[in-house]
């Protein structure tokens, strides 16, 4: 496992303690209602520190995208010899995404997402982002022209499991049908 530098721990951490203050604030006072430079404060940085980790109030909330997508296409990539793809991308939300959805903080941060149209806009566009880069890794993994129309629609099938499952009694057993359609067609 790669160890971090101090200066790359000083940077994660300084990006964390934004992310942390901004959620928070967004949480405690409403989106609209939180400046640049509330943020800042709360985190204890210049405004231009701020800006050197994040492109706006939108990323704050949505800190963990890049991540996220890399491991999302990852998952496609570097999949066991042998395991389908759709079977890898399964694996990868059983794994990582049904966590998400019992964060203590969930609902708050779904609530504040879907109420806020600047946030539901930015979520939107980078979900397109995701499925367009996660379409394109399914495409080369798979030998066909970037553009196929089904690694396209596998990558939006796959990116709206998400919102597909949200406040359901049980979602990890609709995720596993959603997959089981993905794997099987419909039937």
């Amino acid at each position: 496992m790669e160890t971090l530098g101090r200066r790359e721990r000083k940077k994660a951490a300084t990006r964390q303690a934004l992310a942390d203050a901004a959620l928070e604030l967004f949480l405690e006072r409403g989106y609209d209602q939180v400046s640049i430079r509330d943020i800042a404060e709360a985190a204890d940085v210049s405004t231009t520190t701020l800006f050197k980790h994040f492109s706006g109030k939108e990323a704050l909330v949505f800190d963990e995208a890049q991540d996220r997508e890399a491991n999302l296409i990852a998952s496609v990539r570097q999949r066991t010899n042998g395991q389908s793809v759709v079977e890898a991308l399964r694996e990868y939300v059983l794994a990582s995404w049904l966590s998400i959805t019992t964060h203590p903080r969930y609902a708050e941060f779904t609530a504040l997402v879907s109420g806020t149209p600047a946030l539901r806009e930015y979520g939107e566009r980078m979900w397109t982002r995701h499925a367009d880069a996660l379409g394109a890794a399914i495409a080369e993994e798979t030998g066909v022209d970037s553009g196929d129309i089904s690694c396209r629609a596998l990558a939006r099938f796959v990116l709206d499991i998400p919102a597909l499952t949200r406040g359901r009694p049980d979602p990890r057993e609709d995720v596993e049908r959603i997959f089981d359609l993905l794997t099987h067609g419909w039937r």
